[in-house]
């Protein structure tokens, strides 16, 4: 994750005043600091990853940064067997960094699980400017455009592209 997209997804977590956020991809602990940073100071960082030996190095890097550790709950699995269990409208923002490929059905996942007026984030949508070139591309890439459209046109949501490092896209939930 690129600096300028983390301070954005702070200033986005204070903007919305997250007290709980969702994590899809806990990665190694990078943007569960910058979410924590923007959160409340009561604030939960629920984050989901099928690679527990990234959760550990995640939760130790999140200690390092000065967090305590009741402030990040840590669910190991696969993210589409784990989002279904959380809470229906429990989350003030929710940010993907999962499998490319499962978008779509996060992006459905969050909507079930944002309050109206949270915040749904995904990192990495230019795709290293692939979803824009008019070659034909990879799947992968098919299903970054899917989701840019159908985020686009949903009834449900008031979307920005942000162009920070490889394009965050942000929509809020009406």
């Amino acid at each position: 994750m690129s600096p300028a997209t983390g301070t954005t997804l702070a200033m986005l977590a204070a903007t919305a005043g997250a007290k709980a956020v969702a994590e899809i991809g806990t990665g190694t602990g990078v943007s569960g600091i910058h979410l924590l940073q923007g959160m409340r100071p009561d604030g939960v960082l629920t984050t989901v990853d099928p690679e527990p030996e990234r959760q550990q190095f995640a939760r130790e890097a999140l200690r390092a940064a000065g967090f305590a550790g009741n402030r990040a709950r840590f669910i190991p699995g696969r993210a589409l067997d784990v989002l279904p269990r959380l809470a229906d409208s429990g989350y003030d923002v929710v940010f993907c960094d999962g499998d490319r490929m499962e978008c779509l059905e996060y992006l459905a996942e969050s909507l079930r699980l944002l309050r109206p007026g949270g915040l749904v984030c995904f990192e990495g949508v230019f795709a290293d400017g692939r979803t824009v070139d008019s070659g034909p591309q990879p799947v992968e890439v098919v299903r970054q455009r899917e989701l840019l459209r159908a985020v686009r046109e949903s009834q449900e949501l008031l979307p920005a592209l942000l162009p920070t490092a490889d394009g965050l896209l942000c929509a809020v939930k009406r």
